[in-house]
């Protein structure tokens, strides 16, 4: 069971939130806000928040549900999977409404840090014979196939889902702090062809790169990844109906490089990524809007006065990602009820128009 063309759509109707909150992307009607869930101590106290939180979210009209297998050592999964699970037993919402998102790359932890952690990861992922030691990059991150699929396998066993939506290669970026740009392609596209064998199995439904540089630095620089190279490899694992479809990076009011600097090519243009996501076939999620917390305060006046109908900085911040072209959904972590319900407030207010959004952005070039 999976997000569905019929259960989404069916999902956004039920809620009246304004116009521009329905979003078309991979062939479902999504939320323009998704909840991420990163952020947080490891503790039973702060699990107990995200499966409320997971459930308002639902009932506010969020149907985008964005995490980790490492966040806080596999606690968000798990929280995150009780509490939907309890909003579906309750009726709140199905299966097929929602789309959830998780990510495997980064070696993860169980519930807390161990006394050892080296050793524990040694002992886990290496002893085991999951993965290489040559597969594994800084002592943290892995693609290698084996370990991917038992990452998805940890995932579902989490969430208690009988399929992820979208699975993210988590910043694989960071294997190029090792391997030459080559073998990271040899290796992407190894993972390509295991993602490609989980969705035809049923496990995943698409799969993507959640990034933090890769996407968004310039050209030539150690670590920037070509969408178009990594398209190229998915086709060249799973044929023109790829599942490589969803991408992941941050953009906000301080960090503008993905809808407005072009740093990816395309049959030989310079153009930005969210165009070049476009004209490949990809969709964009955006995350950390309010740059963890660094955007709720300070707004500017152009701003407040493009929004007047919302009350605080952070409200604005998240609606200027909302408005930017390109970007499906920002993703925003809610650990509260409360954080919820302030954000899903720019559900109700209308969008700035593209020509006064234009004129907006020019304030931040």
């Amino acid at each position: 069971m999976h997000a569905t063309e019929q259960g989404t759509a069916e999902f956004i109707a039920r809620r009246s939130c304004g116009p521009g909150h329905a979003r078309s992307a991979l062939g479902l009607t999504l939320s323009s806000l998704g909840m991420g869930s990163y952020l947080g101590k490891d503790d039973d106290a702060v699990d107990a928040l995200y499966a409320e939180a997971v459930r308002a979210s639902l009932a506010a009209g969020i149907n985008v549900i964005d995490t980790s297998i490492n966040y806080r050592h596999q606690r968000s999964e798990r929280a995150l999977g009780a509490g939907l699970r309890a909003a579906f037993a309750a009726g709140e919402a199905r299966r097929e409404e929602v789309l959830f998102c998780t990510k495997a790359g980064y070696l993860p932890f169980d519930r807390s840090l161990p006394p050892d952690p080296h050793g524990w990861l040694f002992r886990t992922w290496v002893e085991s014979g999951i993965a290489q030691p040559r597969e594994i990059v800084s002592g943290c991150h892995c693609l290698a196939p084996r370990y991917l699929e038992d990452q998805v396998a940890r995932s579902l066993a989490n969430t208690g889902l009988a399929a992820i939506d979208v699975l993210y290669l988590h910043n694989p970026e960071q294997q190029m702090d090792q391997v030459s740009p080559g073998e990271f392609l040899d290796r992407w596209r190894a993972a390509c062809v295991l993602l490609e064998r989980m969705a035809d199995l049923g496990r995943i439904r698409f799969y993507g790169a959640a990034t933090w540089n890769g996407l968004r630095i310039p050209r030539g620089a150690p670590g920037h990844l070509h969408l178009e190279s990594l398209v190229r490899a998915a086709r060249e694992a799973g044929g023109d109906r790829h599942r490589f479809r969803v991408l992941q990076l941050p953009y906000n009011l301080a960090m503008l490089e993905a809808c407005w600097e072009p740093t990816q090519s395309v049959a030989g243009r310079s153009i930005p990524l969210t165009q070049a996501a476009a004209e490949l076939g990809l969709i964009v999620f955006s995350s950390v809007p309010l740059l963890q917390g660094k955007l709720t305060r300070g707004a500017p006046d152009d701003l407040r006065k493009i929004y007047p109908g919302l009350a605080t900085d952070a409200q604005r911040a998240l609606q200027f990602v909302r408005n930017s072209p390109g970007i499906v959904a920002p993703l925003v972590g809610m650990k509260s009820v409360a954080h919820v319900a302030e954000n899903a407030v720019v559900f109700h207010e209308p969008l700035a128009p593209a020509a006064e959004f234009e004129k907006l952005f020019s304030r931040y070039e």
